[in-house]
């Protein structure tokens, strides 16, 4: 009797102590399953947090592509701008050099036609004195050649100015 109290007693702790260990696995397991459900519906969060930022990056992607188009082209105006201003630079050298040359070339001519001015002034001037000493020539011809003429016709005291001569 003693070993079935013993055993009974033995039967009961063994038991006690199976129910305990049952309950507190239970415990365990049921405290397991909710950090499991809190972990999955943290993790659910995060998924879309991630999902969120994914579609924030591919938005980000896109206007970044339209932003590089917008700095590929207005490169390429910079380029063309760069090349007109060189051009326009050439051009206005070019302008230059040439206004420089007509520059010159008005000097030149305004210097020959300065000393063409000066060069018919004096042969205006010798051609005047030669035309005076010509007339003169000619008067002191004429004043000869009157004192010899016969006075006595009309078309001789006519060319040499000699008034009709006395009666």
């Amino acid at each position: 009797m003693k070993l079935t109290v013993v055993v009974v007693c033995l039967s009961v702790a063994v038991m006690t102590v199976l129910i305990y260990q049952a309950l507190r696995q239970e415990v365990d397991l049921r405290r397991q399953k909710t950090l499991l459900v809190d972990n999955s519906a943290e993790v659910k969060r995060k998924e879309m947090a991630i999902v969120e930022a994914k579609k924030t990056i591919q938005q980000l992607k896109a206007s970044l592509g339209t932003i590089n188009e917008d700095i590929e082209g207005l490169k390429k105006k910079k380029e063309e701008n760069d090349k007109a201003a060189q051009e326009f630079e050439q051009g206005l050298k070019t302008c230059n050099s040439e206004k420089e040359d007509a520059d010159k070339k008005k000097t030149e001519v305004s210097a020959a036609m300065d000393k063409l001015k000066t060069d018919q002034e004096e042969a205006k001037k010798k051609a005047e004195q030669d035309i005076q000493g010509l007339k003169q020539q000619i008067l002191d011809r004429d004043k000869a050649i009157c004192a010899f003429v016969d006075t006595t016709k009309e078309e001789a005291r006519k060319l040499c100015g000699i008034a009709e001569a006395p009666k």
